[in-house]
């Protein structure tokens, strides 16, 4: 069993990844003085800390999201670690798709928004250190328990039975379940064929938005109001389309999403019902 230190454990990706003992996890705190201590006799770094989903400054993320992650590689080299897969994000990549020409690892990048380009400016940083096997893995949106944001927000609207304005909607969107991610941030961490290539990660279906919210009522019990509403009104997180092909991924590291989005659905559907 190879010693894999995780950062950003006590977050939503690493809370679950954590959690799934596949291997000897040991969690680290790089807000924590003397962290470097933590990468002793360390194979593996699951890089996931850093800042999302909020309105930080351009010297926030740059800090954080860059530097902090500069300083962590380093100090990997130095304690003799062999790996680290950095958990970027297909923000990336950009912003949108049209529906039928999706997202692929060898695009050129084209961050949108700061939070993307610092996401591009740690995966440079991380790609100048020859000596140490860089893995990066580009999400779409991440769901699961403990979702947070937009999706959660969805379930809450689906749940509520309120006519919801999704009926002219015809996009396709990519998600990711997050046991579907941290199987393949297991994958990445032990594959031969991992070190050093850029792997973008979905579940094995895209979904329109009004199959989203479909599935998601499925999965509550309810069956969701969709009503017709001049797309243009709506926000492009709802109508417009981002579809992610994760076919490389899957052919070279032999990996397939073990659950489908409608497990992943109902194992959400279920922690939001506990809550």
């Amino acid at each position: 069993m190879i010693r894999v230190l995780v950062t950003g454990a006590t977050g939503f990706i690493g809370r679950a990844l954590c959690a799934e003992r596949e291997f000897e996890a040991r969690p680290c705190d790089l807000r924590r003085a003397g962290w470097e201590s933590e990468l002793k006799g360390v194979e593996v770094v699951l890089h996931l800390a850093g800042v999302a989903h909020t309105q930080a400054s351009d010297a926030v993320y740059e800090e954080v999201n860059v530097r902090a992650t500069e300083r962590l590689a380093l100090a990997a080299l130095d304690a003799g670690v062999r790996r680290l897969v950095y958990v970027s994000s297909i923000k990336v990549n950009g912003e949108a798709t049209p529906p039928d020409r999706p997202f692929r690892a060898s695009d050129a990048p084209a961050p949108q928004d700061e939070y993307g380009r610092s996401k591009w400016r740690a995966e440079q940083v991380l790609r100048e250190l020859k000596s140490l096997e860089v893995v990066v893995v580009r999400p779409p949106l991440v769901y699961g328990p403990g979702v947070r944001a937009n999706f959660r927000r969805l379930l809450q609207l689906v749940d509520s039975g309120l006519p919801l304005p999704f009926g002219s909607i015809g996009n396709r969107r990519s998600f990711v379940f997050v046991g579907n991610l941290t199987a393949l941030l297991r994958r990445c961490a032990e594959h031969p064929a991992a070190a050093r290539r850029t792997f973008l990660a979905a579940d094995d279906e895209d979904l329109s938005t009004p199959e989203l919210a479909r599935r998601m009522g499925k999965a509550l019990g309810r069956v969701p109001r969709l009503v017709p509403f001049p797309v243009f009104l709506l926000p492009s997180r709802l109508s417009g389309s981002l579809v992610v092909d994760a076919g490389d991924t899957r052919d070279l590291l032999q990996w397939r999403p073990p659950y489908t989005v409608d497990e992943g659905l109902a194992r959400t559907a279920a922690w939001y019902r506990a809550q």
